[in-house]
């Protein structure tokens, strides 16, 4: 052989492929909910799935012409937002959440909240050996987020005094919270979100505030007076000119449910700077950008408060309905679910979260295991308000069927 020529490898003789090595992620849940969907499609009037919080409903005029008025947008956008973009994060943050101070510097577009989710600990440098915490009935995502760091995720009680948390060994980096809750419709008061900003801080502890249901407020007070912010003044302190203190913290919303816009993928963080500016370096450095017409869209639909109201009498309509019509087979919805886009239901003693699953599918309804969301899911499922006032109307009537009672009785 000349000696320019490559020797041929021995396919025999080849090393193992160093990658794909498999992540420590868990398994995807809504797989395990193939059958009952086949069971509930089998129903005569056809199946009402309220097990996906996926708005069904028209994205508003005002987001949909500014997407077209931006759609010529031939350069990259830039990946900490337009001056639009910020601005109008800024004046809604202050208007909508009561939170005043906020900078520039201290917002950026996101590509829909659940990105967020998934990437934040990494974006702020979690490593293996960190422990994140999330809510013990949580949405899978922030669990996965922690693992895809190499970090730790652990479920604690976010209503609970955080001296009581039982942690793993290792250093917890950062407290994940969401209120109003999914799946459950928990709210955080200003009192317990201050008390662990305290707590968080006193420890070196970041604090990220999934917030994305704060509209959709069905019982007093929040009602009335609105869902708090982890960046309420009341919650933050304020530091020595006045402004409120957002050392420590981010905010995270998202205007898939409150506008319809989940197509859009539309969402912000907000907070401190010194977080922002390090998840925007990543963004940058990783072609993370929002594009442009969104952006703009975002922009004009966070200034448009009135869409976002016909919205909540639409949803308050469906809740009110579903309630009722549930209360009136044997299920009780969790007395602390006053706010978000879900039922968080529960049946006799008797019945498993899989076994109410099963009941409902007999009627041509999906609904979601409460088991998809932690060990404190156990014997509850979700159920969404997001289907059309047609397939509501069509569960309530089944609900209301002579025999429907009969299945959820254990």
């Amino acid at each position: 052989m000349n000696a320019s020529t490559p020797a041929v490898p021995d396919p025999a003789a080849s090393a193992p492929a160093a990658l794909p090595r498999p992540l420590a992620l868990p398994d995807f849940p809504w797989h395990s909910l193939r059958p009952y969907r086949q069971r509930a499609s089998q129903h005569p009037d056809g199946v009402v799935d309220l097990s996906i919080g996926t708005p069904v409903d028209p994205t508003p005029t005002v987001a949909r012409e500014a997407l077209a008025a931006a759609a010529n947008a031939p350069g990259y956008p830039p990946a900490d937002g337009t001056p639009q973009a910020r601005a109008a994060i800024i004046d809604w943050m202050r208007r909508r959440r009561g939170v005043p101070g906020l900078s520039d510097a201290a917002v950026i577009p996101a590509i829909g909240s659940k990105e967020s989710v998934a990437q934040l600990p990494l974006q702020l440098g979690a490593r293996p050996g960190d422990l994140i915490a999330h809510p013990r009935a949580a949405y899978p995502t922030y669990d996965v987020g922690a693992r895809l760091a190499g970090a730790t995720p652990v479920p604690v009680d976010t209503a609970a005094n955080p001296d009581t948390w039982e942690l793993p060994e290792g250093r917890l980096a950062a407290i994940w919270l969401n209120s109003p809750g999914n799946p459950d419709g928990h709210v955080l008061g200003v009192e317990q979100l201050a008390c662990i900003v305290t707590w968080a801080r006193a420890r070196g502890v970041v604090v990220l505030s999934d917030e994305c249901y704060a509209e959709l407020a069905w019982e007093e007070p929040w009602a009335t007076v609105g869902v708090p912010s982890l960046l309420d003044p009341r919650v933050t302190g304020t530091g020595p000119d006045g402004a409120p203190d957002f050392t420590g913290l981010l905010a995270l919303y998202s205007l898939s449910k409150q506008s319809n816009l989940a197509g859009y993928r539309a969402a912000f963080l907000a907070g401190d700077p010194n977080l922002v500016a390090p998840v925007t370096e990543v963004r940058r450095h990783t072609g993370m950008l929002p594009p442009a017409p969104v952006q703009n869209a975002l922009a004009a639909t966070l200034a448009d408060d009135a869409h976002v109201a016909a919205q909540r009498a639409v949803y308050r309509a469906r809740r009110e309905a579903l309630l009722e019509a549930t209360a009136a087979v044997g299920l009780v919805n969790d007395p602390e679910s006053v706010a978000g886009l879900y039922l968080w239901l529960s049946g006799p003693a008797s019945m498993s979260a899989w076994d109410l699953v099963g009941a409902f599918a007999e009627l041509g309804i999906v609904v979601a295991p409460g088991d998809f969301y932690g060990a404190a899911g156990a014997g509850h499922v979700r159920m969404s308000l997001t289907d059309t006032d047609e397939r509501v109307a069509a569960a309530v009537r089944r609900l209301r069927a002579p025999e429907a009672a009969a299945r959820f009785a254990g």
